[in-house]
Parts: C-alpha cells; structure tokens; sequence
C-alpha cells in the first residue's frame, strides 16, 4: 500500500482525494485502491487562507493525522499530493521532497510560469524524484471513450474546447496569482492538450470581460480553440473535434473526475512514471502564459516556450 501525504488546504481538492483514498464520506463507487493518506499538513494560503480551517477540521474528522510543517512528512510517506491552489506556490512547495527523492502529484495548474515549471523539471532529474501533473478533466470517462473510437473517426485536424474560466481576482500591490486562464481555464487547455497533443508553437487570445477565445497554431499546421466562458451556460465542459471522418460533440461530466485521476495518480506512484510526458505539461503552462501575454496586448500573437 503507498502511504501518501498531502499538502496546503486552501482547495477541496484536498478533503476529495482524500475521501477517495480513505474510502469514507463517499459513495463505494467512488473508492480508490492502491494507496492511502497517512499524514498531511494544512500550510499556508496566498489566494485563500480562509478555506483552511474548514478543511482543517474536515480532514480531521476524516481521521488523518496532521503535521505542522510540510518537511514533517519526509520520512513518512512514499509520495506526496501537493495541492496548493496556487500554481505559483508549487515549485517552493515541491522542492523539498524532490531534494528528498520523494515522488509528487501537483494538482493544478503545475506552475503559473514556463520558468517554474523547467526548475521543477530539473530537480525531478536531478534528484531522480517523478512529477505528475494533470488537471482531472485529462482522465473524464467521455473523452475517454472518445479516444477508444479514434480508429474509427481517423486523425484529429483541429479542436474547439469548452468550460468555465473564472478569473481570481488580482490584487494591485502584490504579485499575479493565478492570472488569466491559469485559474480554472486550466480545465479546457487540459482537454484541448489532450487531444491535440504538444506541438503548438503560437497563439493568439482575445480577452473580453466574459469571455476569453484562445486559437493555437500547431507546427504541423493543425489549429485548435479553447473558449474560457464566464457568462452564460458556465459550469459545462465539453469539446468539438474536427477528425478525418466526423465531427464530434462530446459534454464532459464531472462525476468521476476525481475518481478516474486518482487511478492514474496511484499507478505513478506504483510505477514512478508519469502518464503524461512532463515536456507536455511544461507546454501548456507556455501555451497559458503565451494567451495571458496575447490577451493583455490586443490579441498579438504570442509564441508558446516549451
């Protein structure tokens, strides 16, 4: 069994996992094998310390046993889930456990930066320590299912995906936390990567108060849309995919988002490989970063670092 122990309580992603894990609070059919949560550490919050206590105390009545510092983990745990909800608190937060050789999960978004992202990577090498990251939405049944009919429908040529994208909002005298799509558009860059794949080199991204339409131009010629909603019908995800031999309208549910991330997660413990290339997720932090920068300067093109 893989003890794992989780970090900073500012997001429900913490109090989720671990009812999953622990297999309490929650629905059979929602159970994970495979691992368990032996410790974890509520930490600090820059973008939401109220959410802490609240957390706090769900996890205690969850039954799992709380340290002070993070660092009070090593020596205890086989991995570590690092939720913070802060993508750039992650590359701080990480360190000390790669230093360590101990493996991590880190939830969404993996960093709010190209730069943060290759230190990450490079301490993952150094310290031959794996990284995993991944928005849920990546393992949702549907798109799963999607992809058992890709011999059928032929090549993917292009990508429009959905879903919510609020804004957290940012405070004048301090740093950008968050900014842009980096807060919940995560979700839809998550699926459009996925069935896209890596290889986009630049984008473009027009800003508006309730909306941001983001189109990628990809090496090989293909061109892909995300469209971060913030008005309307706001809380669905869903995606149109352009193959060779269909159009495709698929709605994602988020029933088992969590459910079906965990699976994956737990086999990267296992197995100290992540199931999606790291070099992929530091492209789509480039391609987040590069449609912050094209959102703020009129829609330029922008080119994705990698």
């Amino acid at each position: 069994m893989i003890r794992l122990g989780a970090v900073d309580f500012d997001t429900s992603h913490v109090v989720e996992f671990a009812k999953r894990l622990l297999h309490k609070e929650i629905a059979k059919e929602q159970w994970v094998e495979g691992a368990t949560l032996v410790a974890a550490c509520p930490g600090s919050s820059a973008m939401s310390p109220e959410r802490i206590p609240g957390y706090k105390d769900a996890m205690t009545k969850l039954g799992v046993p709380l340290v002070e510092k993070p660092t009070d983990l090593i020596g205890r745990v086989d991995g570590v889930l690092i939720h913070s909800l802060e993508g750039g608190a992650h590359l701080e937060r990480a360190r000390p456990f790669l230093e360590a050789g101990i493996p991590c999960f880190i939830d969404k978004p993996f960093t709010c930066s190209v730069a943060d992202a290759r230190k990450i990577a490079a301490l993952s090498r150094k310290h031959k320590a794996p990284v995993f990251t991944s928005s849920s939405l990546r393992y949702a049944p549907e798109l799963v299912a999607f992809f058992e009919q890709r011999d059928k429908l032929g090549p993917i040529w292009g990508v429009l995906s959905y879903g919510p994208a609020h804004l957290f909002p940012q405070k004048p005298e301090g740093p950008p936390r968050n900014p842009g799509l980096f807060h919940y558009g995560i979700h839809p860059a998550e699926v459009l990567y996925t069935l896209m794949g890596p290889g986009c080199q630049r984008v473009t991204c027009t800003h508006e108060k309730n909306v941001d339409v983001v189109t990628g131009q990809w090496k090989d010629g293909r061109v892909a849309t995300l469209r971060g909603l913030r008005s309307g019908v706001v809380g669905e995800y869903g995606f149109i995919a352009f193959t060779e031999k269909a159009n495709r309208h698929v709605v994602i549910q988020t029933t088992y988002i969590y459910r079906e991330l965990l699976k994956q997660i737990i086999r990267f413990f296992q197995t100290g490989k992540s199931p999606v290339p790291l070099e992929e997720s530091i492209e789509l932090i480039g391609f987040l970063e590069a449609a912050w920068r094209s959102g703020a300067n009129h829609g330029a093109g922008e080119k994705v670092e990698s």
